[in-house]
């Protein structure tokens, strides 16, 4: 489903950020990728997500070429993912109904269909009672549960998070991450950068680990090269 082989990410003010990366992802797994700030974990997200290009190497979704595709046709790629982001990005002018409908505007769902998939997804992040509430009258917690709603409204195949349990305490990043799993065990893939410790999670999901932006072969990483 996604395949980076020798992957390197350069910007022109800081040098590499990815280098040389090579590993795949299967439909239907739950992926953690670690390491410290700043090892290239967000780029490395944005890379699989086709919001970034690689500088060299190559990166594969769904036996596509990203760095062959044209311009326009990279939305269509995008699609398939849900986007959860460290900040959220949710509209604080909107309320939770309203932020969750914005992925299905954007696609042309509307009406009784667009209201039936925003509750919905409402319903599985435990927030349905508060769809007319505005986002920042919610805990951290429910925003970061709002965030996820929003991306899975689309029903995408690839979730993706960036530090999604980074400022939330061990009961609500418990939460979240029970949420994460019952995804993936209905088909989703999930992909979740974090640089918490991960205890037995590490030992039972595949891990890229990244150290100064290479991939480390530490002894709970599953790394395909």
């Amino acid at each position: 489903m996604i395949v980076f082989d020798n992957v390197t990410k350069r910007y022109p003010a800081s040098g590499d950020a990815i280098s040389q990366v090579s590993f795949s992802i299967e439909a239907g797994e739950l992926v953690y990728v670690t390491g410290h700030s700043g090892a290239g974990k967000s780029t490395l997200l944005k890379l699989m997500a086709a919001i970034e290009r690689p500088t060299n190497g190559t990166v594969l979704i769904n036996n596509q070429n990203v760095n062959k595709l044209k311009e326009s046709t990279l939305p269509y790629i995008r699609r398939k993912f849900g986007l959860i982001f460290q900040d959220h990005k949710l509209l604080y002018d909107r309320n939770c109904f309203q932020n969750v409908a914005l992925p299905l505007a954007i696609n042309g769902i509307t009406g009784q269909e667009a209201a039936k998939r925003i509750r919905a997804a409402l319903d599985k992040v435990g927030l349905l009672n508060k769809e007319k509430a505005m986002p920042i009258t919610l805990s951290g917690g429910e925003q970061q549960r709002l965030a996820i709603a929003r991306a899975v409204v689309s029903k995408p195949s690839i979730l993706i998070a960036d530090e999604p349990t980074g400022n939330l305490d061990k009961n609500y990043a418990a939460d979240i991450l029970a949420l994460f799993k019952a995804f993936q065990q209905v088909g989703v893939t999930v992909i979740i950068a974090t640089h918490d410790a991960l205890g037995q999670a590490s030992q039972q999901n595949k891990v890229l680990h990244l150290n100064q932006g290479r991939l480390s072969t530490s002894a709970h990483s599953e790394v395909n090269a």
